[in-house]
């Protein structure tokens, strides 16, 4: 009976180990059917001062059925070699899906390339913005070299579907590059935060009129625009392109899809009816600008915006874009909140790491600036944090360490299953600046990738953990070493035991 209950318990342990070991290699070879190619965005010339902001349409790209798993980019000069920040300052790029049809013919050469409208249409993403507003599928700016763009097992983006793609038409990808040479200029960041008196434009590029009010941002940094110079520099024009990195796998029915969301923090929640744009009463914003205070120490401005997410699903990545002077952002959920939620009102003053001691609590600060922006309101928000996504600043020279810009931003991995959002859930997001100076167009977007189910069965050993920004090592390559030891360990034990049982229950034979 002994031999018999010991025998079982091993064949248990061979069994469990045996189970995780088969997923373990499963996964293993899910990371080896991942496929991956680099890329160059069509070559692009900048001289001291310029601005590129333009689309290029059929980029290459994977094609096929397939699931996106990753997109990375930076600039390159012409020998392929890194260009730093402050010299070639990344303001954006942006990846988006369109549909193009079979025989359509592009009507312009330059950077406004037009189908006609029958011919083109633009795949978007689950975001909530207007029309075509922030409806991209990947989109980073200075920090793109230092923060993660991928997706975890088991889930991936959904491309290529022959079902969705409507008939008599192909699936495209198009790429909007949006850089400032700094090189020489009279005020690095007033270029890169596109102030109009840098830029001495008074009209945007469609020959509206800027208008007063407006002090920087978008409509005063377009293509082709120049900012100003120190008086009597000269510099060489030079060729640049975006190389970019996508990593993909085929598409099966083990894969989840999830679905990528785009908040903007400048929503106002409005939408025009008929209309796709950009307007001052219309939605998404896009950008903002920060008031300075002239206190002593660091100020903080906080801007907030609630909205109503249209559907139920599991949150398996976060991350916010920021310009230079963000603090990082916070999405949290109102539902939560507690209704007798108290209020103090007092002076903000807060040193700049203040919002890493944020990182991972679940408290929130809430700031209304509307009266005076050096005086604050705050509210301790009870709410549940969904993710808090926190700027990695340079330290030196060398190209993704460049001080004083945004080089990466932190981002959420939740645990499978732990951040669910439900359909109607009304969302808070705030993104945290520094006002310590004035900044103009600014952004405060929060990039999610929701998924709709989470995996039916975890295994013991690969259950996921949460995962905060640039992951150095595989997974896999731990789980390899926790597996093998448990196996052994295992395995000795109950062979031991075995034996020593064998030896128990049988008395020797004396002849």
């Amino acid at each position: 009976m002994v031999l018999c209950s010991q025998s079982f318990l091993l064949l248990l342990a061979v069994v469990l180990v045996a189970f995780n070991i088969s997923s373990l290699v499963a996964a293993w070879d899910n990371g080896n059917k991942i496929k991956s190619a680099t890329f160059l965005s069509p070559m692009f010339v900048l001289g001291p001062g310029s601005v590129e902001n333009r689309y290029y349409y059929n980029v290459d790209f994977p094609r096929g059925h397939i699931a996106l798993k990753s997109f990375n980019a930076e600039v390159i000069d012409d020998a392929g070699n890194p260009v730093p920040l402050d010299e070639t300052y990344l303001h954006h790029w942006v990846v988006a899906r369109y549909y193009q049809r079979g025989n359509a013919v592009i009507t312009e050469a330059n950077h406004k390339q037009k189908f006609r409208g029958s011919d083109f249409m633009l795949a978007k993403n689950a975001g909530l913005c207007q029309g075509g507003v922030n409806r991209h599928y990947f989109g980073l700016g200075s920090e793109t070299r230092k923060t993660a763009t991928h997706v975890p097992d088991p889930y991936g983006i959904e491309i290529g579907n022959p079902a969705e793609i409507p008939a008599g038409y192909q699936e495209r990808w198009l790429l909007n590059i949006h850089a400032i040479d700094t090189r020489g200029v009279e005020d690095k960041l007033g270029c890169t935060e596109c102030k109009c008196d840098l830029y001495n434009i008074t009209v945007d590029e469609y020959g509206r009129a800027v208008r007063p009010d407006y002090e920087g941002g978008l409509l005063c940094c377009y293509d082709k625009t120049q900012c100003k110079l120190r008086q009597g520099f000269q510099g060489v024009r030079r060729s640049l392109y975006l190389r970019y990195t996508v990593k993909w796998m085929d598409w099966d029915s083990s894969i989840i899809p999830v679905q990528i969301y785009i908040l903007d923090v400048t929503d106002n929640g409005k939408r025009i009816d008929g209309s796709t744009g950009i307007g001052r009463e219309n939605g998404c914003q896009v950008e903002y600008n920060i008031q300075s205070c002239d206190a002593t120490g660091r100020e903080l401005d906080i801007k907030r915006t609630s909205l109503t997410f249209p559907s139920t699903g599991y949150v398996i990545y976060g991350v916010a874009h920021q310009h230079s002077g963000g603090l990082g952002s916070t999405l949290t959920s109102q539902n939560d909140v507690i209704s007798n939620a108290t209020e103090t009102t007092l002076s903000v003053m807060l040193p700049l790491g203040f919002f890493e001691l944020l990182s991972g609590n679940c408290v929130v600060l809430m700031i209304d600036v509307s009266h005076n922006p050096c005086s604050s309101a705050i509210v301790v928000n009870d709410g549940r944090v969904l993710c808090t996504s926190l700027p990695i600043y340079g330290q030196g020279k060398e190209a993704g360490n460049e001080a004083g810009y945004i080089v990466g931003m932190s981002t959420c991995y939740p645990e499978t299953g732990s951040v669910k959002i439900d359909a109607g859930e009304k969302l808070l997001l705030e993104s945290n600046y520094s006002n310590h100076q004035k900044h103009t167009g600014v952004m405060g977007l929060f990039y999610l990738m929701v998924a709709e189910q989470t995996p039916k069965h975890v295994p013991l050993l690969l259950d996921p953990v949460h995962i905060q920004e640039n992951l150095k090592l595989s997974p896999y390559t731990w789980l390899v070493a926790a597996v093998s030891a448990v196996a052994i360990t295992i395995a000795v034990a109950a062979l031991l035991w075995l034996r020593k049982g064998r030896e128990d229950a049988y008395e020797p034979i004396m002849g």
